[in-house]
């Protein structure tokens, strides 16, 4: 049995390049995984594919990004047998923190060990582009940007020990209702996007951004107040984390962070979580 964690991401800075003829958005994306994490576990079994999501209301059959994982990669090494896989949620769904993306990645990459395949990182994420845009991410390492529709992977360095408060409000949006709503017009010639540098992370503060933010806050407002209750508890930068509805505080240690998390929970009843970066 393999028992691992499965970690959340933010990005950090999200633009929106391009909407392709294909309806596929181009981006240039800074991700970062965070400590807030699921707990799977990985057995071997004779045959099938059996999840478990105790605690959870999540499918637990083919449509599960987990099980679809573990399928592509039987099918790609050949393998006859199987694996009994239980995922214990902690990470909100449908919240622009990658966490179904990331079960996908972690279940690739288990297996892999568990069962000796023998396949190399650039093999895994090549599975992992199939299954969905943030896949890859998870496989290739801690920080990265992302460019194309996330499948393209450059290192990034990102200040180390960062501290954040994330809060979720509760409800879910759809990731392609937001692009949707986007609005952009098609553009056939790839738009050049020059890598912001910064130093610290104040630096890496005061460029936050996101231009899905607007999108989701125009609908739900809730999330600019978030955000401004955060930058008033002292987060040096808050932003919106993908296609939402969950916000962010940056912060440079953790008592900071802490004093933040606690007065989130005594002012609002939504689910709050003190990570740092991994």
């Amino acid at each position: 049995m393999i028992a691992v964690e499965s970690p959340a991401k933010v990005n950090l800075i999200l633009k929106v390049l391009r909407r392709r003829e294909d309806g596929y958005h181009e981006i240039a994306s800074l991700m970062q995984k965070v400590s807030l994490a699921d707990e799977m576990e990985f057995s071997p079994r004779k045959d099938g594919i059996s999840l478990a999501c105790p605690g959870s209301d999540l499918p637990t059959g083919g449509e599960n990004l987990v099980v679809r994982a573990a399928r592509a990669l039987f099918e790609e090494a050949g393998f006859t047998g199987g694996a009994e896989i239980t995922l214990r949620k902690r990470i909100p769904t449908a919240a622009g923190l990658g966490g179904g993306s990331s079960n996908a990645a972690t279940t690739l990459v288990a297996l892999n060990e568990m069962f000796r395949f023998g396949f190399d990182r650039n093999r895994l994420i090549r599975i992992g582009a199939r299954l969905g845009a943030d896949v890859p991410f998870f496989i290739f390492g801690s920080s990265a940007w992302a460019f194309g529709i996330g499948e393209i992977l450059e290192p990034a360095a990102v200040p180390p020990g960062m501290w954040l408060v994330l809060v979720n409000p509760g409800f879910e949006v759809s990731t392609k209702w937001v692009y949707q709503s986007l609005n952009l017009p098609l553009t056939k010639t790839p738009i050049q996007y020059s890598i912001p540098t910064f130093s610290g992370v104040r630096e890496l503060a005061a460029i936050l951004s996101n231009d899905l933010e607007a999108v989701t806050v125009e609908r739900h407002p809730l999330l600019d107040e978030l955000k401004g209750f955060l930058l008033g508890q002292g987060a040096l930068g808050s932003l919106m984390s993908g296609s939402g509805p969950t916000v962010f505080g940056l912060f440079e240690c953790e008592d900071d962070a802490a004093r933040a998390e606690r007065a989130l929970r005594s002012s609002y009843p939504y689910a709050v979580f003190r990570a740092h970066t991994i």
